[in-house]
């Protein structure tokens, strides 16, 4: 029976939104943020509730039928989409309810970051998230999560009281310190090898609903002084601070100038979410440093605050990555970065450093599944295009990227950051903690269903 056929069995118990190829809205459906990967499912089961995810895992379980899970779809690796098979799609569970009381949020699993956000600054909350609204809440916990607020408040995962998660056999289960611990150990940072979360239940922290915005652009001729004052500021920041640095194009719009547009410029991108006059008083050396191009300092919700990158990464762009962790901003690190970031391939490709420090590296390796807390930031290598003639290039340029800087990496990689050709770093990914999650895997996905990811295998 081909996978069509089996499909149409589905539609006879599932209560939620089956899509086929021959119906209107499938190109959409199947759409991904990342263009790169362009693949075709035999249908797509819109899921409405917990109840729809248990029928569809038990359809792909007992007719063995190929899947993917999806939730944001904003996955670098293309893995939330399958040819030939059934996509699992969350989008439509995207509710979040806050609870005041306890400052506790329950969140369906097809919820992106700016729909969590949206919803718990309504009380001037929030936890720790991504820093595009367009990533799904499902997929950056699992792996990990950080962001503006992760050196204050921990990545998302240390967030996450509970989960209710769909097994491989069917059963929808509560997982938390208390319950099913072995499996809420492992979903905070093995990724989606466990099961489907249907919904997360955070704790929240007082949050805005402004905070202190800095933003400081240089000509690329001035990267190394940049990035040398950069590592010694970061250094003493608090952990109410969070500051990245990226090499990136300029974008050919106001307010930058017109003598920069298309150039590479060397950018130092701040949140403060303290007191504000303790947040000036700390950004003031950042203020005062270089002689940027542009510049701005100034209050902003913190909903706008965690929507300033989503313009330079808009979907359907192809996208491919690389990633390395680092112990330092060294010397010869600064060496690599400044030449390999001279000319940025493709329109939107960027480079960016992400210092984990605080909380992040106050929490042991072993407490959850993600095993690298001793890192000092996390080296992002992202080009972004649409040209399909330039993907060997763009590809080429990030691969000669990441084995020239290998030197300086620390080891071990952000699984959420991972591309769909490194399978061989799956154990990097997971580090010292990966045998305690092989162990888990076994107990909980014996037949490895739950493959479609970088995958732990049994």
């Amino acid at each position: 029976m081909t996978t069509k056929a089996k499909l149409k069995k589905l539609s006879e118990n599932f209560k939620g939104e089956l899509i086929f190829p021959e119906d209107d809205q499938y190109d959409k459906a199947r759409q991904l943020w990342n263009g790169l990967y362009d693949k075709y499912p035999a249908g797509i089961a819109r899921c409405g509730k917990p109840s729809d995810v248990v029928t569809a895992v038990n359809f792909v379980r007992e007719n063995e039928v190929a899947f993917s899970v999806r939730g944001g779809g904003h996955d670098y690796a293309g893995n939330s989409v399958c040819d030939d098979g059934l996509v699992i799609d969350l989008s439509p569970m995207n509710k979040v309810e806050v609870d005041l009381k306890t400052k506790t949020a329950v969140v369906q699993g097809g919820a992106t970051v700016g729909e969590f956000d949206a919803a718990a600054q309504k009380h001037g909350l929030a936890t720790t998230t991504g820093t595009v609204s367009t990533i799904g809440i499902g997929g950056l916990t699992l792996g990990g999560g950080s962001g503006y607020l992760s050196r204050r408040y921990g990545m998302t995962l240390d967030n996450v009281i509970s989960v209710e998660i769909v097994t491989a056999d069917g059963r929808q289960i509560l997982a938390s310190e208390e319950e099913n611990a072995d499996l809420f150990w492992a979903i905070r940072g093995g990724g989606g090898n466990f099961g489907i979360v249907t919904s997360f239940k955070f704790q929240l922290h007082d949050v805005g609903p402004e905070v202190l915005s800095f933003q400081a652009y240089f000509p690329h001729g001035k990267s190394r002084e940049v990035l040398q004052f950069y590592r010694e500021f970061m250094a003493k920041a608090s952990d109410e601070l969070q500051c990245y640095a990226f090499f990136l194009n300029v974008p050919a719009v106001e307010p930058f100038p017109k003598e920069y547009h298309g150039k590479t410029t060397c950018a130092l991108i701040a949140c403060h979410f303290g007191d504000p006059e303790k947040g000036k008083a700390e950004l003031e050396p950042l203020q005062k440093f270089g002689d940027p191009f542009l510049k701005f300092l100034q209050p902003m919700e913190y909903t706008s605050q965690q929507k300033s990158f989503d313009a330079g990464v808009p979907k359907g762009l192809r996208w491919f990555t690389k990633a390395h962790y680092l112990s330092e901003v060294s010397d010869t690190t600064i060496d690599i970065l400044e030449e390999y970031t001279q000319q940025l391939p493709g329109a939107f490709t960027m480079t960016y450093l992400e210092p984990m420090g605080g909380a992040v590296n106050r929490i042991k390796n072993s407490a959850t599944a993600f095993p690298h807390r001793d890192k000092a930031y996390s080296l992002h290598i992202l080009p972004g295009w649409s040209d399909v003639e330039k993907d060997e290039e763009n590809i080429s340029w990030a691969k000669e990227f990441h084995k020239t800087i290998q030197k300086e990496a620390a080891g071990g990689v952000y699984v959420n950051l991972m591309s769909h050709d490194e399978k061989e770093r799956v154990k990097a990914a997971y580090g010292e903690n990966y045998n305690r999650l092989v162990k888990v895997k076994k107990k909980w996905d014996s037949n490895n269903l739950f493959k479609g990811n970088h995958n732990i295998k049994p």
